[in-house]
């Protein structure tokens, strides 16, 4: 009984190593890594639409999956894209749907086909949309990449093109998508056989196969759906229309400004003689008295000048107060000889009845009750009111008939009309340079409106009296600069040449003025307190005039320009 036993064990043993010896040497029934064959049976429409149906073999099982990448997107150099679409995508084998899933993409649509291990050919149909472009000399071309994005390699590729009349050109290309060669031959297109075939052996994975077909344009209706990419180049195009549209826009819109400042901003014409503001009028041999006519300030010599209110016309309007007996300026003594210089300012009962402005800057610089107002803290006891200055002087320029508007409210306006069209003018520009050529055209209208904003400032017109005065300022001004300093009233030096100084720090001239005033002081004595309108420190003189009454001015312009 043990020996059979033993024999029995033996022979298992046997028989098992004879089933593996068996199974080792058996052939596997593995799923196929290639396409044997790929063939295309299309068909070009009228309409351009390129039905296509392609029957992919493989040499034993298909693999559990196939998967195709189909370009739907080619770029141009021109910067053009051609977009494609797929349609009624199908995959079947031997009459039943495999339900591929189609996912689309950008710039391709994935077709995925679960094969199930199928033994009979795959059936894969879709249809294109966009394949049929227009070409030169009256021709549509079909341009389409049959085998493309396929995952696997095939061996052998072939296509027959049905066509709905006889082409004009064929072309096959085959290879690397970047860099197609030829194809192993192609044929057709002509009176006896019509329809292209194209055939390729040896594709690899991804590899393409491309055929091309160009008819009349009355025998195949163009289709593509062609798209211009955004660029700098494109959006701002130099093209003849794009960039002629600007420039004619540019001498249109800068010819249409020249006549909007010749017809609303251009002074009226005056006749006659200057009008004068101040003279010197002679009272003797050899002498000249300066004096002012009717009475107008030097705050608003300067306003009509340039059509502004500035601190220059401040600081004048602060001398003349002085100088006419409202107030006091006090050079206060320097604690070292590093420090800066100070002034202080002291209301004074003046003669002569004040213009709004005039008291405005009064009650700031030297309140009736208050202390003394110093030039350091200028911009805190004037830059309160300081806004209400300017408006009332620009009041009294128009009161006096030298604008017929308010020069700042004629800015302001024309500044808002141009501020509004640079705002429509960048908004046209995005438009313009996102959806067409003409961003050229944005960009000339970007500079009209700029253009109306700098000229807008331009616009403050003189009325023919604030013209005639303004030619009497121009005599004034020359005689500022050249009136001979030793012709002033004899014992009325002082008195004269403070009047006129104001006048000369908004015209020109003070320096002379001043150097005048300062050669007079023919002693050593301290002069802090000779001008009634101007006091220094204990040991000021005369002679440290011109160079207090500069750095005033200086630093007095200062202060109001850092407000």
């Amino acid at each position: 009984m043990a020996k059979w036993a033993t024999g029995f064990r033996r022979l298992a043993a046997v028989l098992v190593l004879a089933v593996g010896a068996l199974t080792c040497l058996a052939p596997s029934a593995r799923a196929a890594d290639a396409v044997a064959s790929y063939v295309v049976k299309a068909t070009i429409n009228a309409d351009g639409t390129l039905a296509v149906k392609a029957a992919l073999t493989f040499s034993g099982a298909a693999p559990d999956q196939v998967e195709q990448v189909f370009g739907t997107l080619t770029r141009t150099a021109d910067r053009m894209e051609y977009h494609y679409t797929l349609t009624d995508v199908t995959a079947s084998t031997g009459g039943r749907d495999l339900g591929a899933t189609v996912n689309a993409g950008p710039a391709s649509t994935t077709v995925t086909i679960p094969t199930g291990g199928a033994s009979t050919a795959i059936e894969l149909s879709y249809t294109v949309h966009g394949a049929a472009m227009a070409t030169a000399n009256d021709t549509t071309t079909v341009t389409w990449a049959f085998l493309q994005g396929l995952n696997l390699p095939v061996t052998t590729f072939d296509a027959v093109v049905a066509v709905p009349g006889l082409p004009t050109l064929i072309d096959c290309a085959a290879g690397d998508p970047a860099s197609p060669g030829a194809c192993t031959f192609y044929s057709g297109a002509t009176h006896e056989n019509f329809n292209p075939t194209f055939h390729h052996e040896s594709a690899g994975a991804g590899q393409v196969v491309i055929g091309t077909v160009r008819f009349p344009s009355g025998v195949v209706a163009v289709n593509q759906d062609l798209r211009e990419t955004w660029s700098l180049d494109r959006a701002f195009s130099a093209a003849p229309l794009p960039l002629g549209s600007a420039l004619g826009l540019l001498v249109l819109g800068g010819l249409a400004l020249w006549a909007a400042h010749r017809r609303i901003g251009r002074d009226a014409t005056v006749g006659g003689d200057p009008v004068l503001v101040a003279e010197f009028a002679p009272v003797g041999p050899g002498q000249a008295e300066f004096r002012v006519l009717d009475g107008v300030r030097p705050g608003e010599v300067g306003t009509l000048v340039d059509e502004r209110v500035d601190p220059i016309d401040v600081t004048a309007t602060l001398l003349d107060l002085a100088v006419r007996g409202h107030l006091l300026i006090t050079e206060l003594p320097r604690p070292s000889g590093h420090a800066a210089s100070d002034w202080t300012f002291a209301r004074r009962t003046g003669t002569d009845a004040l213009l709004d402005y005039e008291h405005t800057l009064l009650d700031a610089v030297a309140p009736v009750q208050g202390d003394p107002v110093q030039v350091s803290n200028l911009a805190g006891s004037v830059g309160a009111v300081i806004g209400d200055v300017q408006s009332q002087l620009y009041d009294e320029v128009v009161t006096r008939g030298w604008f017929v508007r308010r020069p700042d409210s004629t800015r302001n306006q024309w500044a808002l009309i141009g501020w509004i069209g640079l705002g429509v003018a960048v908004v046209a520009t995005i438009l313009l340079a996102a959806f067409t050529h003409f961003g050229l055209v944005g960009l000339a209208l970007i500079a009209l409106a700029l253009g109306v904003v700098f000229v807008g400032q331009e616009m403050p017109a003189r009325t023919a009296t604030g013209t005639g005065v303004l030619t009497g300022l121009d005599v004034l001004r020359g005689n500022l600069l050249t009136q001979p300093v030793d012709t002033l009233p004899t014992g009325q030096g002082y008195q004269q040449m403070s009047s006129l100084l104001p006048y000369a720090v908004v015209l020109g001239g003070k320096e002379r003025w001043l150097r005048a005033m300062a050669d007079s002081d023919d002693d050593d004595l301290p002069d802090s307190t000779d001008l009634d309108w101007y006091h220094g420190p204990n040991n000021w003189r005369l002679a440290d005039l011109p160079a207090s009454l500069a750095n005033f001015v200086t630093t007095v312009q200062g202060t109001l320009f850092s407000r």
